[in-house]
């Protein structure tokens, strides 16, 4: 089990920054921070870590530069604002890095960079050569162009799924919280901060409240989301407060601060990496419990443990296995059709080819096509 003194040997670290670590209550850019922010990841590289910077705040940023007295709630405003924000923000983290002696370098993805296997392989190619270069990647979700469909949605799923990309060794979250607690904390003074977590269970998604910042898009809900995906990949992740000097060299140095999330052992493969947390999900099926524990102890997927299928789908398309709690357990790829699966639901194998016509595969999802979320 992965001890807190053990995160001082990680040497890939992906660090990402919220809006609220990164403004202050006015809304306005906090230089001070960025400034202090570029200093601890270039001494972080110059002890010989590997940094990779997850930002926000582009739309924060051209919010202050337009004028505007709130968050747009339109798409083509938020783009607007981001188009205005991106050019700022990185020509500030330029500047800072710089006096540091650091390059930086910017990096806008969109879903499509993850949900495309070429892309996903691209951007994995191009962030490996950065870094090999000492280079610091500063990379935003590209909320310019992206549209409500191609978006990953917050940084913090965004900065887990690089994480993913480039097999980092660790990921550290900075908020405006100290980390998952009891309960809220704004609203419950005997909550209790989680030092560890090994399961993001039901009960611990239950924890999480709503966005803590009217300037950002990421609550715990969201962290925890990244979380799943960062654990199933093999990265341990940490939550911690963005206002505190030094807290990414300390959270390096295995000091306790905030909440680690404990990764798994096994690594998942490139491919099942995509297939788990890039590629974008059709449809799903729900399962029986015995079907549940099958899977687990590595079968494949067959029509009898099947219960419903759920959404449109085809054969091909990656989809969602939920248990009888609703909990997604499981992804893969799907040998049939939403509406072959609902016609061969709970039937053996060899009844597949009367039902149908025709049996193309035994397997609904081959095992080699399937990725275990938990």
């Amino acid at each position: 089990m992965l001890r807190r003194e053990e995160l001082a040997q990680a040497k890939r670290i992906v660090v990402k920054v919220g809006t609220s670590t990164l403004t202050h209550a006015t809304g306005k850019l906090n230089v001070g921070r960025v400034d202090r922010l570029a200093r601890e990841l270039t001494d972080l590289v110059n002890q010989g870590k590997e940094i990779i910077l997850v930002t926000s705040g582009a739309v924060g940023v051209g919010i202050d530069r337009l004028g505007l007295k709130e968050r747009p709630r339109t798409i083509p405003e938020k783009q607007a604002a981001a188009a205005v924000g991106q050019g700022i923000l990185m020509h500030i983290y330029e500047k800072m890095f710089a006096e540091y002696g650091q390059i930086a370098a910017q990096v806008l993805l969109t879903r499509e960079d993850s949900v495309k296997r070429s892309r996903y392989a691209n951007s994995r190619n191009t962030l490996l050569t950065l870094i090999a270069m000492g280079v610091i990647p500063v990379i935003n979700e590209n909320d310019a162009v992206a549209i409500e469909e191609l978006k990953i949605g917050d940084n913090d799923t965004l900065s887990a799924m690089v994480a993913s990309i480039v097999d980092a060794d660790l990921l550290i979250i900075l908020s405006d919280i100290e980390g998952l607690y009891t309960a809220n904390p704004q609203t419950t003074p005997d909550a209790t901060l989680i030092s560890t977590v090994h399961d993001v269970s039901p009960e611990i998604e239950a924890l999480a409240g709503g966005a803590g910042s009217t300037l950002g898009t990421g609550g715990m809900h969201t962290k925890l989301q990244a979380a799943k995906i960062a654990v199933s990949s093999g990265v341990p992740m940490v939550i911690a407060t963005g206002t505190r000097d030094g807290v990414i060299s300390a959270i390096a140095a295995g000091e306790e601060i905030g909440t680690l999330f404990v990764s798994r052992e096994n690594r998942l493969q490139i491919r099942k990496r995509w297939l788990a947390f890039g590629a974008r999900i059709k449809g799903s099926v729900t399962i029986d419990s015995g079907c549940e524990r099958a899977l687990a102890d590595g079968a494949s997927l067959l029509a009898a443990g099947i219960q419903t299928a759920n959404g449109s789908f085809k054969a091909g398309d990656t989809i969602s296995i939920m248990n009888l709690t609703g909990r997604e357990m499981a992804r893969g790829i799907a040998y049939y059709s939403s509406e072959e699966v609902a016609r061969i639901v709970g039937c053996h194998t060899n009844e597949i080819a009367d039902i149908l016509g025709y049996k193309s595969y035994d397997e609904v999802i081959h095992r080699d096509n399937m990725v275990i979320l938990g």
